[in-house]
């Protein structure tokens, strides 16, 4: 097919930042597939009701109008949750690829009534996505196997695509928590939208790890008066991973508030950009915005472009951002070296920390050791 721009701006800038947009070439989107039938759903029915029915209005944003339009019409998976009051329990959507469930395209709604409260986690993974470290492994699910070559040429056909969308009204409060543990072959696409209505609280966390490209657009339209969206990301890339991150915050609200803390780290020959724009309405008065975003390169040849955006219609708006990117320190490295660790574990210890603050944000004990484990397994 020809190539495929994704992930637009919301304003252009000039071409040498080379940001706009991402450019994919020679990429596969599937037309034929089946339904996505590896899924774990365990929620709080008491306070959560489970649905299929979704909307079908246009997003805001979104990556691109050809992917767009396949999670809209045709997705093969679509659930909707309305959270009716405040539930206590840890919520999770777990889908599960495998052989027989390659391709996943998804349409997921979330809506929180008001003054109701929840913590949900959606998780895309495989089946089997811990390594094995035996080097005559026969497991096809294994990347350290001797078939791991095998591995890689099956898992480019794997294909993930959605869309997620939650609508909080007045005085809700929920945390949502989305985990991509895909492998560096598959592709991920996935657009995010939010709105959020009066006094509304949304903390969203995004560990983004898999996909030969793992392109990501969030928007959050922070309409209401004092509703607030903080946003923790963090990636880590390898091999030759692309990510293209395009996160934004519309602030209309009087006294909203949108914080947006992103820590990376890219190894090999991978690849990251970082679009963040904060956008203060007409109306947002007293409104305040924050962008964070770090990237620490463990290779040479990674590279790491970011393009933080201020847009201002309004006064008495604060608004302040930041990027910064480089490689790990030697005295950081050589005194955890002289502490008996070799330059690998070392260099470990030393992205854990960077990520610590954010993942010390997921209540799931069980996941946060999963994506631990992940960070050990891709830097090996």
């Amino acid at each position: 097919m020809p190539d495929l721009k994704l992930n637009e701006t919301p304003v252009r800038t000039a071409r040498n930042f080379n940001c706009n947009n991402i450019v994919l070439k020679d990429l596969k989107i599937p037309e034929n597939y089946k339904a996505f039938n590896n899924i774990e759903i365990d929620i709080d029915n008491s306070k959560i009701d489970l649905e299929e029915e979704i909307s079908s209005s246009k997003l805001t944003y979104g990556l691109g109008d050809l992917l767009e339009e396949q999670a809209m019409k045709s997705p093969n998976k679509k659930i909707k949750l309305n959270i009716k009051g405040k539930s206590n329990k840890e919520s999770i959507i777990s889908f599960n690829f495998n052989e027989e469930n390659k391709n996943l395209i998804d349409n997921i709604e979330i809506i929180a009534e008001e003054n109701s409260k929840a913590n949900i986690f959606i998780k895309y993974s495989f089946s089997n996505s811990t390594a094995c470290k035996n080097a005559n492994c026969e497991n096809i699910m294994c990347e350290k196997g001797k078939n791991s070559e095998k591995l890689n040429n099956s898992y480019e056909n794997y294909y993930h695509n959605g869309i997620i969308r939650l609508f909080a009204k007045a005085n809700s409060s929920i945390k949502l928590t989305v985990v991509n543990l895909l492998n560096e072959v598959s592709q991920n696409f996935l657009s995010i939208e939010n709105n959020l209505q009066e006094n509304a609280n949304l903390d969203f966390c995004i560990v983004d790890f898999g996909g030969k490209n793992s392109i990501t657009n969030y928007y959050t339209n922070l309409e209401g008066e004092a509703s607030k969206n903080n946003l923790n990301a963090i990636y880590l890339g390898k091999d030759e991973q692309v990510f293209d991150l395009n996160y934004i915050g519309a602030l209309r609200g009087k006294k909203s508030v949108m914080n947006i803390e992103v820590q990376g780290a890219l190894n090999g020959k991978s690849k990251k950009n970082f679009k963040g724009t904060l956008d203060f309405k007409r109306g947002a008065k007293k409104a305040k915005g924050d962008e964070n975003e770090f990237c620490m390169l463990l290779s040479d040849t990674a590279k790491s472009l970011a393009l933080p955006m201020l847009l201002c219609e309004e006064e008495d708006v604060e608004g302040n951002h930041s990027t910064a990117a480089g490689k790990l320190g030697g005295k950081e490295l050589f005194y955890i070296m002289s502490r008996g660790f070799n330059k690998k574990e070392a260099m470990k210890l030393i992205v854990r920390a960077k990520f610590n603050k954010i993942l010390d944000t997921i209540s799931k004990e069980d996941l946060k050791n999963e994506i631990l484990k992940e960070i050990d397994n891709r830097l090996n």
